[in-house]
């Protein structure tokens, strides 16, 4: 059975369910199974750190779950909906509605300010030009981005820029929020800004995933699967540790507004 966080509701469906969930890549004449059987119940409102050494499989269970890939084999649910069965169009709505991504390298568009980056999940959504930029403006606003929308990713730093990606994650106001290494990029300071920004989501009820390889990272949530070899190695709930100070008081002043 899996460890649930102190703040999810124990008593409810899952909101991500894995049951032997598997994939096999083909790389020539072998087969390389990235995922070998993982199980896994993750409830809404939960605060969960993915680890594992290279080639664990850590990277293609994240994929599964944000919908960018499907399994080769067992059960994904979301929602109670199995993945495996949806349409593209189907697995795209889930995508643009359903999940917030925020990757370690940021993905922004370089010749767009941080306003149109953030717009662009709800362009895609097909909302309306002055709904979509309302909505933007109050992402941006939300993680402490009121003056530089109009900044192009170039003329931000490290960590204004990984807080325009949190933004977009935001904008659609997505129930799970799916993040893959977000502090890879950043010196330790602007690391804990970030950090306490996924502090101030988890504290609003979102369900934050997040992948990395950094122990000091994932002590900050509140649940803990290692991967090895395709498998859960282990699976064990901790106390987080918390980001204080006048980072994290601002951040979840910000977002919680």
């Amino acid at each position: 059975m899996a460890s649930r966080a102190a703040g999810a509701d124990v008593g409810a469906e899952p909101l991500l369910v894995f049951r032997d969930l598997a994939k096999v890549y083909r790389v020539g004449d072998e087969e390389v199974h990235a995922l070998a059987g993982v199980s896994l119940d993750i409830q809404e409102g939960e605060y969960l750190a993915v680890m594992g050494p290279s080639g664990s499989g850590k990277s293609t269970l994240m994929n599964i779950l944000g919908c960018l890939d499907t399994p080769s084999g067992g059960s994904y649910l979301l929602k109670g909906r199995e993945i495996a069965r949806l349409s593209d169009d189907e697995l795209a709505a889930i995508r643009n509605r359903e999940i917030g991504f925020v990757f370690q390298t940021f993905n922004l568009l370089a010749r767009s300010d941080a306003l149109h980056n953030v717009e662009l999940p709800l362009i895609y959504a097909g909302m309306g030009p002055r709904e979509r930029k309302e909505r933007a403006v109050e992402a941006l606003t939300m993680v402490g981005l009121a003056d530089r929308m109009k900044h192009r990713p170039n003329e931000l730093s490290g960590g204004q820029r990984q807080r325009v990606a949190i933004a977009r994650a935001l904008v659609n106001r997505p129930s799970i929020i799916l993040a893959d290494e977000p502090t890879g990029n950043l010196d330790t300071k602007t690391g804990n800004e970030i950090l306490a920004a996924f502090e101030a989501i988890y504290s609003q009820g979102k369900t934050v995933v997040m992948v990395t390889h950094e122990e000091d990272v994932a002590a900050h949530a509140h649940r803990v699967v290692r991967l090895r070899d395709g498998k859960v190695e282990s699976d064990r709930a901790q106390d987080a540790r918390r980001i204080e100070g006048p980072a994290a008081a601002t951040a979840i002043g910000r977002i919680g507004a």
